[in-house]
């Protein structure tokens, strides 16, 4: 076994990290579930907040407004540097989060990708989906998703 590749046989392990309680929870599940391999943060910072949506369910570009992207961007480098362990890397982008953490994870040559998943009502489900889900029909990569643990018990 390489120095670079976890017991489990993945050497390149891509995170999807949005900051939320369930992606953090899937960071530290990867952290502990493959250590050894070479684990990569990957966040994008949603491009679609510089628009509203429309009535036929799509959205419509409102006013782009750089200074506030270039504001949500460095927030999130901060956010994303502060996760950060030593060995880790991290890759920012901007766009469309399923399309950024799929086409990333493949130019990185990651053999996993790890993402959180929220919960959702049915509604929201239906009309929505989840980008877990979308990452999981999009990517040639295998995704593992995970679940925030239920705080009930």
């Amino acid at each position: 076994m390489t120095q670079t590749q976890s017991q489990t046989g993945f050497a390149k392990i891509a995170v999807g990290v949005d900051f939320s309680p369930s992606s953090l929870n899937a960071l530290e599940l990867a952290r502990a579930r493959f250590s050894g391999a070479q684990i990569r943060l990957l966040h994008v910072t949603d491009a679609r907040v510089t628009t509203s949506p429309d009535l036929m369910g799509g959205v419509t570009p409102a006013v782009f407004d750089v200074n506030l992207l270039n504001s949500l961007e460095d927030a999130d480098a901060r956010r994303l540097a502060a996760l950060m362990h030593e060995g880790e890397e991290t890759e920012q982008l901007v766009g469309d989060p399923v399309t950024g953490i799929v086409e990333a994870a493949a130019r990185w040559g990651a053999d996993l990708i790890v993402v959180g998943t929220h919960s959702q009502g049915v509604l929201e489900h239906f009309f929505i989906g989840s980008s877990a889900e979308k990452i999981v029909g999009r990517s040639h990569i295998p995704v593992l998703t995970v679940h925030l643990p239920d705080r009930k018990a």
